[in-house]
């Protein structure tokens, strides 16, 4: 019996790791295209507009009223800190000039996410 419970651990165990392995493009693949979503809604003028006051990579003709979006992911290692400051960065600056995109609804979360899916390329 115990011989059979090792086998069937063993069988278990490459199963799991087999299954876990192949959807591992899957999510890669739905973490590019979250990033790709972002950065459309980063460069639309009508949602992020994040070019109209921040340089980004390839950007063109960027504004320069906020900080260059650059080694994103190193300046913002959580990302909740990163997602409050897009959805109403008047929480921890009441004077600054960036809209509260969450707040007033011009993004959605999901798309607040995207954004910042994007912002991590950088």
């Amino acid at each position: 019996m115990r011989k059979a419970a090792k086998h069937a651990t063993i069988a278990l165990s490459l199963a799991a790791m087999f299954t876990g392995a192949s959807l591992m493009p899957q999510v890669a693949s739905a973490g590019a295209e979250s990033a790709t979503k972002g950065k459309e809604l980063a460069w639309n003028r009508k949602k992020g507009n994040c070019l109209a006051c921040h340089m980004m990579k390839d950007g063109v003709s960027p504004g320069d009223i906020g900080p260059p979006l650059v080694a994103m992911k190193a300046r913002y290692p959580d990302r909740q800190k990163l997602f409050n400051q897009i959805y109403d960065a008047t929480k921890t600056n009441a004077e600054t000039r960036m809209p509260p995109f969450g707040k007033h609804k011009i993004l959605s979360n999901a798309e607040i996410n995207a954004v910042i899916d994007y912002l991590y390329t950088l």
